[in-house]
């Protein structure tokens, strides 16, 4: 059996867009980073007072970066940091060369500008075109493209890199969901671009339409990012809509998509070492910690004009793998995102992470892999703290007892993965709000009461 499995291993198809840069010797790579590193430092310190300020407040100068592991004497870079230099303090480009705007979604206060040079264009798509590679796709796909347009990075990022590689594009953005469907059957779509939660609403809204993803549609292979999911959320993504699913990573601070993608042997997102510099780190301390063990990704751009950005704090919580790679990449990769540092909930003294709560869910018949956790304090107050979830219409048509044994089985499943009592709620299909771009999965009431 496993002589069988590694022989299909072996049949993978990698196709790989930038041979030169993706699959180069380690050595010949580090030297190209440093060179880089080197670069951005002088850049920082040169164009953008706030980089200045905390480099000589720490007493290092750019001079002072000789090899790639005296980035640690950089300072760090966080999303308030960002902030506080809104809109442009942080560029280092006047603006008659920034031919670009992006934005984050500011939900937590100003949103974080992202600024782009004409170059820094060419290379967000020739980033986006490992990406979409990286997945099998070539000139004679179709690529529908449901991340949202605008300030948003996604549908942007995806357009030029899919145009890039000569594909289709289709350039739908979120929203108009039944009519998304009909265009992926009309227009024959291959390739599935959107959030992993929204790709599950177009599921479900093809199913309602009476069409069965083998039978009616040409969809191959899908590309999702933007918000944490669980493999578990990945397996049923790829039932629903019969196609491969890579998982790929980026964010607004250091470019959007494309800082990470999986391969076909799905085991880690290659890391596009030559323009991100990757280190990890314990999230309380900001000690770095070795490749292989579990912490805060830190990111440092090597190859941005108008907005570069030293170890730049994620959030994101991962491990760095540097071993190497059946497909031919000689990048370092990164596990999935298993959720961030500042998603954690406090509950009871208990950490609890969402994704923790979607596996569980995910492992239930009868349930929807749409769900939301509500946190509050009632009036002994304690955390009050309720997960509800959609059931699936055939456990709808079953008798009383058979949802009150799921609703229970939910229960008991959940205070084993977390270690304390949830309230759970199995509610009727369609009752919870659906997202056309990121999925909000957390309501937490106790910031808004008090």
């Amino acid at each position: 059996m496993e002589a069988t499995k590694n022989a299909a291993a072996e049949e993978k198809k990698c196709l790989i867009w930038d041979r030169e840069h993706e699959a180069m010797p380690r050595p010949q790579l580090a030297e190209l980073q440093l060179k880089r590193l080197r670069e951005t430092v002088e850049r920082c310190y040169e164009r953008v007072p706030f980089y200045k300020e905390k480099m000589d407040a720490l007493g290092v100068l750019p001079g002072d970066i000789r090899t790639l592991q005296d980035v640690s004497k950089l300072p760090f870079t966080t999303k308030y940091d960002l902030r506080e230099n809104y809109p442009y303090q942080m560029f280092a480009e006047p603006m008659k060369k920034i031919v670009r705007l992006h934005a984050s979604s500011g939900t937590t206060g100003k949103p974080v500008v992202a600024g782009y040079t004409a170059k820094d264009l060419d290379t967000w798509a020739e980033l986006i075109a490992r990406v979409l590679t990286s997945g099998g796709v070539t000139d004679e796909d179709i690529v529908h493209n449901a991340y949202g347009y605008g300030l948003f990075t996604g549908g942007m990022g995806f357009h030029y890199g899919a145009e890039r590689v000569g594909a289709t594009i289709v350039p739908v953005s979120g929203g108009l969901t039944k009519r998304q469907v009909m265009l992926w059957r009309d227009f024959g779509a291959t390739v599935l671009t959107s959030t992993p939660s929204y790709s599950l609403v177009l599921a479900e809204q093809a199913a309602e339409m009476g069409l069965e993803a083998a039978r009616d549609l040409n969809l191959r292979v899908g590309f999702f990012g933007a918000e944490p999911w669980t493999l578990e959320m990945k397996e049923e993504i790829e039932q629903k809509l019969n196609i491969e699913a890579f998982d790929t990573y980026g964010l607004t601070e250091l470019i959007g998509p494309g800082v990470s993608s999986e391969c076909p042997y799905h085991n880690g997102l290659h890391i596009n070492e030559d323009h991100f510099l990757v280190e990890t780190i314990d999230p309380d301390s900001g000690e770095v910690l070795p490749p292989g063990q579990p912490g805060e990704m830190v990111l440092t751009s090597l190859t941005k004009e108008a907005f570069p950005v030293l170890r730049f704090r994620t959030r994101d919580r991962t491990i760095i793998l540097q071993q190497p790679c059946a497909c031919g990449r000689t990048t370092a990769r990164m596990r999935r995102v298993t959720g961030r540092t500042d998603d954690m909930l406090i509950i009871r003294g208990v950490n609890v992470f969402p994704s923790q709560i979607e596996s569980v869910i995910l492992s239930i018949p009868g349930l929807e892999p749409q769900y939301v956790i509500v946190v509050d304090r009632g009036s002994t107050h304690m955390d009050d703290f309720e997960v509800l979830v959609e059931c699936t219409e055939e456990l709808l048509k079953q008798e009383e007892a058979a949802l009150s044994a799921v609703q229970e089985r939910l229960g008991r499943e959940l205070y084993q993965a977390l270690g304390i009592n949830a309230r759970s709620k199995v509610v009727k299909p369609k009752t919870l709000q659906r997202s056309e771009g990121k999925a909000k999965r957390v309501v937490d009431m106790r910031d808004l009461n008090h």
